[in-house]
């Protein structure tokens, strides 16, 4: 088999990138290609002399440690970009990586910077065996059921190593995380398009992460097309540079940003209270919290086991990884983003909200976002898309006397969020339904425990039961704008006229164009 991985995942032009391979069907041929509204061939490598190397049975934890097959420089003309790197060997057989290309040091090309979510990349990332959910090897092999795959999830995982090819190199009919079509009456639920799961023998975590014909690649699509420009950066860039950020008006957050790290949190923070404004166009936006340790060779997420299963915890409980809303941390993720998927959930997914009307109900139609949208209350947008699907952001909200919704500052759910619109989501399937569960469920005691305070809530239905909710809140001298749904670039593709006015009046907003 031919592989590869980088030793980073992004670089400025001039500077120069490791690429660590093996192959038993050398020389290898190396094809760098920018993607975007289009695909643009930048540069070809060939002849890259590339031997057969063993593969570490603990290459999911601590790496591969190959030997640097060539180094690749950035090229000084290359623009701001995702850049997908293909590997062909000597057979024809290709192998995908990638680097994100930045602006050249001290430079900025655009107003608006996108944060490709590659922290999410690697917590999805199962190549060598197991990812930050499963033990996915085992799980495909069929030598582990779900639940005992599920409990083979590994809390430290290299960065030093190839990604799983459905990740990075998704095919361009791969389908949606959303159920595109109501359940029928008496229909049994399923989830995306078993048919093409089956035939590609998918993993149950292949569309979850990733650029190519996922969320960030549909998005950037869009905006090339629209003459909109950005700069590109990665959430490891974040964690870097305190300085990531400078000089920018907006920062765009977009498809699944789930995964922060201290150190990313806190420059995006500084960021909107000096007045940037933070676009997210993303669902489970900030959910768990994250680290690097090995100076950025190994990604720390050890999720539900943050504080049993990691040493540095136990010295320095700051330090955990676990919930971004766990009270240990007093630090949840809607302080910065709003909302919460702890008050949103799945819909059109399995059994939840499996006949949701997959598009949001308006509400504040007065809203500055909805300017010029021919928008009014009780509309309903983007449900022929489906707009609302996967994963989706929320709050807890009533009603004021003039019909509005009106947020409920709990969990960091900040007292001046604006409710634009919403729609009913659902934390997890009915455990007391006819029907074999499709969604793995979350771990409601703990949450009920850690999160709340009350153990009892964790059969109380309200834990489950939730809104997606877009809405916007000033922060500082800054303002945030959440879509609150994983989907909204690919009603963006799909030209909803709403969808597209309500994206350019949050860019403009934003000083961004």
């Amino acid at each position: 088999m031919t592989a590869f991985y980088t030793d980073r995942l992004s670089a400025r032009p001039g500077e120069t990138i490791a690429l660590h391979a093996s192959s038993a069907a050398g020389p290898c041929r190396l094809e760098i290609a920018r993607i975007g509204a289009t695909r643009e061939v930048v540069a070809t490598i060939p002849d890259i002399a590339v031997a057969d190397h063993p593969t570490p049975e603990d290459a999911d934890r601590a790496g591969c440690r190959w030997p640097v097959a060539t180094d690749v420089r950035i090229g000084e003309g290359w623009r701001t970009g995702y850049y997908d790197l293909c590997l062909i060997d000597a057979a024809g057989a290709e192998w995908h990586h990638f680097v994100c290309v930045r602006p050249a040091q001290g430079t900025r090309a655009a107003r608006a910077l996108i944060v490709l979510a590659t922290n999410t990349y690697h917590a999805y990332n199962y190549w060598g065996g197991a990812s930050a959910y499963c033990d996915v090897a085992a799980l495909m092999s069929g030598t582990k059921r779900l639940d005992a795959a599920m409990a083979g999830a590994i809390g430290r995982l290299s960065t030093q190593r190839p990604f799983a090819q459905p990740l990075v190199a998704a095919p361009a009919d791969v389908p949606r995380l959303v159920n595109m079509r109501k359940r029928a009456f008496g229909e049994r639920p399923w989830a995306g398009d078993p048919d093409w799961s089956r035939a590609h023998r998918a993993t149950p975590y292949d569309g979850s992460a990733g650029f190519l014909h996922k969320w960030e690649h549909v998005f950037v699509a869009w905006a090339e097309r629209e003459g909109l420009a950005l700069d590109y950066a990665t959430d490891g860039d974040l964690d870097a540079e305190p300085e990531a950020l400078d000089g920018y008006a907006a920062v765009l957050l977009v498809g699944h940003s789930e995964y922060w790290t201290a150190r990313q949190r806190d420059v995006i923070e500084r960021f909107v209270d000096a007045g940037g404004g933070l676009a997210i166009f993303s669902g489970n936006t900030a959910f768990w919290k994250v680290r690097y340790d090995d100076a950025g060779a190994t990604f720390v997420c050890h999720k539900w086991r943050g504080f049993d299963d990691d040493a540095a915890a136990q010295d320095d409980p700051a330090a955990a990884t676990h919930l971004w809303s766990h009270r240990a941390f007093d630090r949840p993720e809607a302080a910065i983003t709003g909302l919460s998927f702890l008050y949103g959930g799945y819909h059109r997914l399995g059994l939840c909200a499996a006949r949701g009307q997959g598009g949001y109900t308006i509400y504040r139609d007065r809203h500055w976002a909805l300017a010029g949208t021919d928008l009014f209350y009780g509309d309903v947008i983007g449900d022929a898309v489906p707009l609302l699907g996967y994963e989706n952001d929320g709050c807890r909200f009533t009603f004021d006397a003039a019909g509005l919704p009106v947020p409920v500052p709990a969990l960091g759910v900040p007292e001046a969020l604006e409710i634009v619109a919403v729609a009913p989501c659902v934390f997890g399937e009915d455990p007391d339904s006819p029907y074999r569960a499709i969604i793995p469920p979350e771990n409601l005691d703990m949450i009920a425990r850690d999160v709340f305070g009350d153990a009892s809530l964790a059969t109380h239905p309200g834990l489950t039961r939730g809104h997606a909710v877009m809405a916007s809140f000033r922060r500082g001298e800054g303002e945030v704008f959440n879509a609150g749904t994983t989907e909204w670039a690919h009603a963006l593709a799909a030209r909803d006229p709403f969808v597209e006015r309500i994206t350019r009046n949050v860019l403009s907003r934003f000083d961004a164009v």
